[in-house]
C-alpha cells in the first residue's frame, strides 16, 4: 500500500493531461448527483487535494465545463477523461479517483446524493450514505513544511 505521503501520479486515458500530488489524499466519496450521473454514465468517486500539492504535468488538452454558477469539472478534450471538480475560492481540488496510476491506497469512505443515484445498483460497501450532499469525510491534515 503506497504511503500516504508519496507523490503520486495521474493521467487521463490518452495521457494528454498528466498531474502529480505530492501530499496526502482525502478517502474516496462517491457521488451519485444527477450531474455525475449524466457526465459518467453512473457514478463518480472522487478523492481530493490540497491545491499547494497538486501540479498539472501536461495540461495542453485540459478543457474546464462550469457546471454550476460556482464550481467546474475538468477534463481531457481529447480522449473525453473526467479528471477534474473544482470549486471556486476553495483550498482543495478533487481528483477522480480512476485517474490515478497505480494503487492509491485509498478507501471509499461515504456516498453522497444517494437520493438521486440510479435505480439499477444498490450500495453494500458500508460507507457512510448522505441523501444530498455534504460528507462528512475531513479532508488530511496539510504536509507539515520542512
Amino acid at each position: 500500500m503506497p504511503s500516504q505521503n508519496a507523490t503520486k501520479t495521474g493521467s487521463c486515458l490518452c495521457g494528454a493531461v498528466r498531474f502529480e500530488v505530492s501530499g496526502p489524499l482525502k478517502p474516496v466519496v462517491g457521488c451519485h448527483c444527477t450531474m455525475c450521473r449524466k457526465q459518467t454514465s453512473h457514478y463518480l468517486a472522487f478523492t481530493a487535494a490540497w491545491l499547494e500539492d497538486f501540479n498539472l504535468v501536461q495540461q495542453e488538452s485540459l478543457k474546464w465545463f462550469r457546471s454550476s454558477a460556482d464550481s467546474r469539472r475538468g477534463f481531457c478534450g481529447d480522449c473525453g477523461s473526467i479528471l477534474f471538480f473544482a470549486t471556486d475560492g476553495d483550498a482543495k481540488i478533487s481528483i477522480a479517483a480512476g485517474s490515478f496510476d497505480g494503487d492509491t491506497g485509498l478507501a471509499t469512505a461515504a456516498h453522497i446524493f444517494v437520493g438521486d443515484k440510479g435505480d439499477y445498483y444498490e450500495l453494500t460497501d458500508g460507507a457512510q450514505q448522505h441523501v444530498q450532499g455534504g460528507d462528512k469525510v475531513p479532508m488530511p491534515p496539510r504536509n507539515p513544511v520542512v
